[in-house]
């Protein structure tokens, strides 16, 4: 018993005495007072440290004193000569509980592998790079210019280096008047289809009024995989930092396959390109007197794709569909370059061209980058294209860069060809001049192949060089041909600019080579984890007979016809003649048509003995067989998909650098950058198996 009563009078334990030490307050000393108190005993140390916490309690200022040593002479204020008593030490704080308040909370959450939840407070927005699949569980968000709200289906977002990422903006949302208990109550049903348990405690913990909730999940994309298994471009969508902060927010973006961008890397548009947006916008949804017909113009590197892009998403937000005319040859939106075509389009546009390749209304492979040299025959492809547009939605033209001399006058053409009701100029600090585009002057203004007019009644123009060609209904052709005067809206781009023309060109040349590889990256399977090269997928057997050949960019010999043909990009045609049983093969036309373009393909090979092309395409059989042309143009196949495709093992197909360049079309063909045409002994290579095309 005298033992236990011992026990109980036994001071605080050892946690106590921790749990007191450090409610103490904490000492701030001079670097040179750390210096002196280092050399000193432990008990020294000790006895040190009381002192100065007395003076502390006293009010001295004790780093002067401390600056001179222990063995200095104290003040008599604070000397210990006579027994002090010691200050109380203060009660422990509490701990502080830990909420939405208590400090910065990561907008992102892990929810397992491919999958994270983004929560967006009311006007702020999240840049990332990368491909990924968004869903917009609660809230409404903003992406280029594309609403979602919750109950919207998902949307695939690509955000490339080669343009500007993309932002996932967090906007106001109208909201009825409910309780906050009850709105949590209503955001935690939403999300119960898609969160377990934990991750919606997480999300109802930080949420806040009009907060936006989005999941974000891996992305499945043929052309992506296609496009990244190349040498050089694994990092055209993510690339990687070596001074990047690696966390849990990192790792779970890095799961979906994106990583959180610089707000300044996304896209920010001027105060005259958001007034253009809205006066088009409200235009188009207003328009009572028809579809309003919207052309695009201005130099290169201004913005103008971009812009049509952010427009198009603009305009889905409140019409379901809208049509795209696309007349600019080397920079095409929805097609590989070299084409002139017509879309409806009915989704958002969320990426760069080479993401987004679809299948026109009816397109027209011109076979070049640029007009420059063919003008006429370019005017007369937009005839024939325009001739189908049916004037149930409004249209968006996209015109060429070349915007001087005679690009000028081609322009003037083309407006008063296609007769829009609105026409957006673009104008920056850094490109050439070119006049406003006003009603007054072009009528006043002679173009290319069309002269200047006087106004005819209705204010608007006639055209009777344009009426011969155009094709309308018997409505339309009662009423002679007039075309109404333009509304002009000048837009200030303030896009960066690529100075020299040689930086330009490379850094257009590689946009059309991801435009390729985009198309080509649908011959692949979407369901193949491992992508072979091309030699190992199986081409259709097309007989010399069953087509007919053209060499659109250049005029070539017949005996050479076959060595530029193989290993090419081939335009897959529809013309009205009928070409089958006509010869043996091959079948040559002497001109250029103006035919349907239904596909393109690669020339895998050439089989003399049977008579046979090798083409691969990704194009269906049942509109295959409607083909019945081939055209081969100046585009050509990236080098890329000749030396860096995986499998390939020993000698590359159709790669040599013992090549004439002196035959005729050579040099036309690749451009003069690289030897890479067929060698002679490879010129028919047999694959084992075939599909063929009857």
């Amino acid at each position: 018993m005298a033992d236990t009563l011992l026990l109980l009078k036994r001071g605080p334990g050892r946690p106590m005495w921790l749990r007191v030490r450090k409610s103490r307050p904490k000492l701030m000393l001079s670097r040179r007072s750390r210096r002196r108190l280092g050399p000193l005993r432990w008990c020294s140390r000790r006895r040190w440290r009381r002192r100065l916490l007395q003076a502390q309690a006293a009010g001295v200022d004790c780093r002067e004193s401390a600056c001179k040593g222990p063995r200095a002479a104290a003040p008599e204020a604070w000397r210990p000569k006579k027994a002090i008593p010691r200050p109380a030490p203060s009660p422990a704080p509490a701990p502080a509980r830990r909420g939405p308040a208590s400090g910065p909370i990561s907008p992102v959450r892990h929810l397992g592998p491919g999958r994270a939840l983004l929560l967006l407070p009311v006007e702020q927005g999240f840049t990332f790079s990368g491909v990924c699949r968004l869903t917009c569980l609660y809230g409404q968000v903003e992406v280029f210019g594309f609403t979602i709200s919750q109950g919207q289906p998902a949307q695939d977002a690509f955000s490339a280096c080669t343009h500007s990422h993309l932002t996932i903006n967090a906007v106001h949302y109208s909201v009825p008047e409910k309780s906050k208990k009850e709105v949590k109550r209503e955001a935690r049903t939403l999300l119960r289809a898609h969160l377990n348990l934990e991750d919606r405690r997480w999300a109802m913990k930080n949420f806040s009024p009009l907060c936006s909730l989005v999941l974000l999940e891996r992305a499945k994309s043929s052309a992506v995989d296609f496009i990244s298994s190349h040498l050089g471009l694994s990092d055209v969508f993510l690339q990687e930092s070596p001074t990047l902060q690696i966390n849990a927010q990192y790792l779970a973006l890095r799961s979906v396959g994106i990583r959180k961008e610089k707000r300044k890397k996304g896209l920010h548009l001027t105060e005259s390109a958001l007034a253009a947006l809205e006066e088009l916008v409200h235009a188009s949804c207003e328009e009572v007197d028809g579809c309003p017909i919207i052309l695009v113009c201005g130099s290169q590197d201004v913005g103008k794709s971009t812009f049509n892009r952010y427009l198009i998403n603009q305009l889905l937000n409140s019409i379901s569909c809208v049509d795209y005319l696309e007349c600019d040859l080397g920079q095409t939106e929805f097609t590989p370059p070299g084409c002139i075509s017509l879309f409806n389009i009915t989704e958002p546009i969320l990426g760069p061209p080479f993401t987004h390749q679809r299948t026109p209304q009816k397109m027209v492979y011109y076979g070049r980058p640029s007009c420059k040299e063919g003008c006429e025959n370019y005017i007369e492809i937009i005839k024939y294209v325009f001739s189908s547009y049916k004037r149930e939605a409004p249209l968006i033209v996209n015109t060429m860069g070349w915007v001087t001399d005679d690009g000028l006058l081609l322009l003037i053409d083309l407006i008063r060809l296609l007769a829009p009701s609105h026409v957006v100029q673009f104008s920056s600090a850094q490109s050439k001049y070119m006049p406003g585009l006003t009603p007054e002057y072009v009528e006043h203004t002679d173009g290319l192949y069309t002269k200047s007019k006087s106004k005819a009644r209705n204010r608007g123009f006639e055209l009777p060089e344009f009426a011969e060609n155009l094709e309308f209904s018997d409505e339309d052709k009662e009423c002679p041909l007039i075309f109404t005067e333009h509304k002009l809206i000048g837009v200030h781009s303030e896009f960066s600019f690529r100075k020299t023309e040689r930086n330009r060109e490379s850094h257009n040349r590689i946009l059309r080579d991801l435009a390729v590889l985009g198309y080509l990256g649908q011959l692949l399977p979407p369901t193949s984890k491992v992508l072979g090269p091309f030699h190992g997928l199986i081409p259709y057997q097309v007989p010399f007979n069953a087509v007919a050949l053209r060499i659109t960019h250049s005029d070539v010999a017949p005996t050479h016809v076959l060595y530029a043909l193989n290993a090419s990009w081939v335009g897959l045609c529809r013309i009205l003649d009928d070409v089958r049983g006509c010869s043996e093969g091959p079948i040559l036309l002497a001109q250029t048509p103006i035919c349907d373009c239904l596909g393109f393909g690669v020339c895998r090979g050439i089989d003399m003995e049977k008579r046979l092309y090798h083409i691969l395409t990704p194009l269906p059989p049942e509109q295959l067989r409607a083909v019945n042309c081939l055209l081969v143009g100046a585009v050509s196949i990236p080098h890329s998909v000749f030396k860096s495709q995986h499998g390939l093992e020993g000698t590359i197909p159709y790669v040599t650098t013992d090549y004439n360049f002196k035959l005729p079309g050579a040099s036309e063909k690749m451009g003069l950058r690289e030897a890479q045409e067929v060698p002679e002994e490879k010129i028919h290579p047999k694959p084992k198996l075939h599909r063929k095309v009857s």
